[in-house]
């Protein structure tokens, strides 16, 4: 006879909130700064055309609750020449007032936590002097 597996009670893991509409165009405000006076200016100093993927922009996108920082490459290989794509590679939750989730994306697609529990400021500063974040 099988035995039945015993079901046990979980915390579920917690979820980004969406903030109101004044808090949320903060955010995206902070963030298009951060990519257009760091990122940008370290990532794109002179983008050349070479025969594999390279990077030719750095945006971001709010969904959910959650700020994702996305960078698009276009292809230089013979057979699609000209193929763009985007490719995140880190992402800000708002898990309540004030407060901040960190998340990297590894190669494996899934996004990975890197730091909890801080405010804007904080975490915008965390993407901005991070190794894990410089891609380029």
């Amino acid at each position: 006879m099988v035995r039945k597996l015993r079901k046990a009670w979980q915390l579920a893991p917690r979820r980004a909130c969406s903030p109101d509409a004044i808090e949320t165009q903060a955010i995206i405000t902070a963030c298009e700064t951060l990519i257009a006076s760091v990122l940008k200016p370290r990532a794109l100093p002179a983008t050349r055309r070479v025969d594999c993927n390279y990077l030719i922009d750095i945006r971001g996108d709010w969904r959910a609750g959650r700020y994702r920082f996305l960078s698009r490459y276009r292809s230089g290989m013979a057979h699609n020449e000209g193929y763009e794509f985007d490719s995140p590679f880190a992402r800000i939750d708002h898990m309540g007032p004030h407060c901040f989730d960190i998340h990297w994306m590894r190669h494996t697609g899934a996004w990975w936590p890197i730091c909890t529990g801080k405010t804007l400021t904080e975490a915008l500063h965390v993407i901005e002097t991070e190794d894990v974040f410089r891609f380029f």
